[in-house]
């Protein structure tokens, strides 16, 4: 039995951990199992990574330590969690995924797409998700709602160049894989991001169910 292999993705201040939370209790109540999971992190060797990603500090983080450390921390990620999750046949929905290291340390870092593209392939073997829900909106808005959120993280502290190529870079890449992307406009109420995955409700529970 294979499960479902959800992924949102989506720049700072997109509500990707909220709506996770949403689409994972509306599953739920169809007496879906669902786990509910993010990267970097996931499992505690894998959340001590994510606590160097994201810790600020006085030595600058070389954009190739930076990819390893992701993709160090997605293999035990998958090797503890997401495999045996879709092995039972469980919905897992993740808070970033691959897609965000295309993004992140692609698009915004400038690392080359073949270099990622080959630790994808060593690390994930043929595993992609099902579907990525992306969340979009327009930087300004994004860096505002994370700034009200506190201290900002490593990431959080960039400036607006590397928020726009993070944008493009997920746009681009739904573009590419519009039968695995939905695109959901961020920038609304929530109330009205949440209509949207209501949606999405009927197909998910058709493919959850086999």
């Amino acid at each position: 039995m294979t499960g479902l292999f959800i992924t949102l993705e989506g720049p700072e201040g997109a509500g990707k951990s909220t709506n996770r939370d949403y689409l994972a209790e509306r599953l739920r109540s169809e007496g879906i199992e669902v786990v509910l999971t993010r990267e970097p992190g996931g499992t505690p060797l894998a959340e001590r990574i994510r606590e160097v990603l994201l810790a600020p500090g006085d030595e600058q983080m070389n954009p190739d330590t930076e990819l390893l450390l992701v993709f160090a921390a997605r293999a035990q990620h998958l090797a503890e969690v997401i495999r045996p999750a879709l092995a039972r046949g469980a919905v897992v929905i993740c808070d970033r995924f691959t897609d965000s290291t295309y993004a992140y340390q692609g698009g915004g870092r400038g690392l080359s797409v073949e270099r990622i593209a080959t630790l994808e392939t060593f690390v994930q073997g043929d595993l992609r998700p099902d579907l990525t829900l992306l969340f979009d909106l327009p930087v300004e808005v994004g860096m505002a709602r994370a700034s009200a959120r506190g201290r900002l993280d490593r990431f959080e502290l960039e400036g607006d160049g590397f928020f726009n190529a993070v944008r493009s870079a997920f746009l681009t890449l739904a573009k590419a894989e519009p039968a695995r992307y939905s695109l959901l406009d961020a920038a609304q109420p929530l109330a009205q991001v949440q209509q949207a995955i209501d949606a999405l409700l009927p197909e998910l529970l058709e493919r959850a169910r086999g």
